[in-house]
């Protein structure tokens, strides 16, 4: 069906909306940092999203509305509002339920992330393009994080909020490349998958979904 991608979304979406109005944690009342964070994210990505589509992916027009916006569709740019907000709520429902400590694990994370910055540049120009962008989106978040003192990378909880993006990118992302609603050039990526998911695309999703975080936790302190 041409409308699979946008019930995707939907459904992606619905649990999070429904629940934002849920007594204890109140997520409504932080909706204006979170789309805020979402919009200014979003803009990078769908600029990096047009630039690459039927190079580095295409959407298969099976299950995609004809209409286009720079050569996307549609249901393609609300992904990157739903899956951000939906991010969002996940990781308000961890600091409602776990309290804030330090982890070194994560603080590991961050160093990583930054020596991927280089490694994405060399595969970037070896023709690994996927790879290489991923890699430098990642470490900037982790940059971006140290900048803004929002110190994601220095919580347990990031460690959790990446393992619930990890089952929720399973579920979602598994379902676009198997049925497939995305197909990929492995020209420009490892041509590495987990199950049918690239596993640049599991970087790609955090790189948004922590970039997205990062601002919001920075515009909620300054409010």
């Amino acid at each position: 069906m041409k409308c699979e991608y946008l019930l995707l979304n939907l459904l992606i979406v619905l649990g999070p909306l429904v629940m934002s109005f849920e007594k204890q944690m109140r997520f409504v009342e932080k909706w204006r940092y979170a789309f805020a964070a979402i919009t200014i994210t979003a803009a990078p990505y769908l600029v990096w999203d047009a630039l690459v589509t039927e190079r580095h992916w295409w959407f298969n027009p099976n299950y995609t509305f004809d209409a286009r916006l720079a050569n996307l569709p549609l249901e393609e740019c609300l992904f990157f509002f739903t899956v951000p907000f939906a991010a969002l709520f996940m990781w308000e429902t961890i600091k409602f339920y776990f309290p804030l400590r330090k982890s070194r694990a994560a603080q590991s994370l961050r160093y990583l992330l930054w020596l991927g910055i280089p490694l994405g540049f060399f595969l970037f120009a070896r023709g690994k393009e996927y790879t290489g962008l991923m890699l430098i989106a990642l470490g900037s978040s982790a940059i971006l994080d140290v900048l803004l003192r929002t110190e994601l990378f220095a919580q347990t909880r990031l460690v959790l909020y990446l393992l619930g993006l990890t089952i929720v990118t399973l579920i979602f992302n598994g379902y676009l490349t198997a049925r497939p609603v995305v197909l990929y050039n492995e020209q420009y990526q490892l041509g590495v998958r987990l199950g049918t998911i690239p596993i640049e695309d599991f970087g790609y999703g955090f790189s948004l979904v922590l970039l997205v975080t990062i601002l919001y936790e920075k515009f909620k302190a300054h409010s």
